[in-house]
C-alpha cells in the first residue's frame, strides 16, 4: 500500500488546528485523529479550555462523517481526559458481530495509533522547544553546530517522506474503527455552518483557544 506525498496535507496533520491558522484543506479522518491527539496532549499540559475547544471540533466532524452515535463516538464522548488514544483500542470489544477476531483488532489498533502517536510526536518537537532550540547555549561551536545540523536539517528533511505513513495507518485506522473505506472530505466552511465546528472568526472561539 502506498501514499501519494502531499506536504500540505502533512502539515495540516500535524498543525494545532488553532483559530489564526485554520486548516486550509477540506478536513477528512485523518484530521480527526489528528484533533484527538491534540486534545490529549492539551489534557496532559493541563490546558483545559483548549481541550474543550478540541474536543468540539472532534465532535463536529463526528457529526458531519455520520458515526457521532456509533461505538466510536460514544466511546470517545466518554473517554477520560487525555485518553482518546487509548481508548480507540477496545472499539472492537463494543461492536456487536465482532467478537471472534476482536482481540486481533485491538492489537492491531494499539499498534497502529501507537506509530501515529509517535510520529506526529516527532513532527512536532519543535514545539516543546522555549525560546531556543536545544543545545544553543553549547560552547563548542563544532558540536553545536552538528547538534543544530540535526534538530534543524537532517530530521526534517528526512521527516517529509516518513509522514506519509499517517496517510497509510488512517486509511486502515478509519476501516478498523468505522467500519468504511469511504475517503470523506469537508471543507472548515461546511463543518463551520452545518455542524457546529468552533467559527475560527468568532471571538468565543479565540478565547477558548487561548485560554
Amino acid at each position: 500500500m502506498t501514499a501519494p506525498f502531499d506536504p500540505h496535507r502533512i502539515r495540516q496533520l500535524l498543525s494545532p488546528y488553532e483559530p489564526d491558522f485554520p486548516p486550509m484543506l477540506p478536513l477528512d479522518f485523518g484530521d480527526y485523529l489528528s484533533l484527538l491527539w491534540r486534545q490529549d496532549r492539551a489534557s496532559q499540559a493541563r490546558q483545559e479550555m483548549r481541550v474543550v475547544y478540541y474536543r468540539r471540533c472532534a465532535q463536529a466532524m463526528a457529526e458531519a462523517f455520520g458515526f457521532a452515535g456509533s461505538e466510536l463516538g460514544r466511546a470517545l464522548r466518554a473517554a477520560m481526559p487525555g485518553e482518546n488514544y487509548t481508548t480507540l483500542e477496545n472499539i472492537p470489544y463494543r461492536r456487536d458481530g465482532r467478537a471472534l477476531d476482536a482481540a486481533d483488532r485491538r492489537a492491531a489498533i494499539h499498534q497502529l495509533v501507537q506509530l501515529r502517536h509517535e510520529t506526529m510526536t516527532i513532527g512536532v518537537y519543535s514545539e516543546e522547544w522555549a525560546g531556543a532550540w536545544p543545545g544553543s547555549g553549547i560552547l563548542d561551536a563544532e558540536l553545536r553546530d552538528r547538534v543544530f545540523s540535526v534538530l534543524l536539517t537532517a530530521l526534517p528533511g528526512q521527516y517529509a517522506s516518513f509522514a506519509r505513513l499517517l496517510f497509510v495507518v488512517d486509511i486502515v485506522l478509519q476501516e478498523l474503527l468505522t467500519g468504511s473505506r469511504e475517503n470523506i472530505a469537508i471543507p472548515l466552511s461546511r463543518l463551520v455552518w452545518d455542524y457546529g465546528y468552533p467559527d475560527p472568526r468568532a471571538a468565543e472561539t479565540r478565547t477558548l483557544y487561548g485560554g
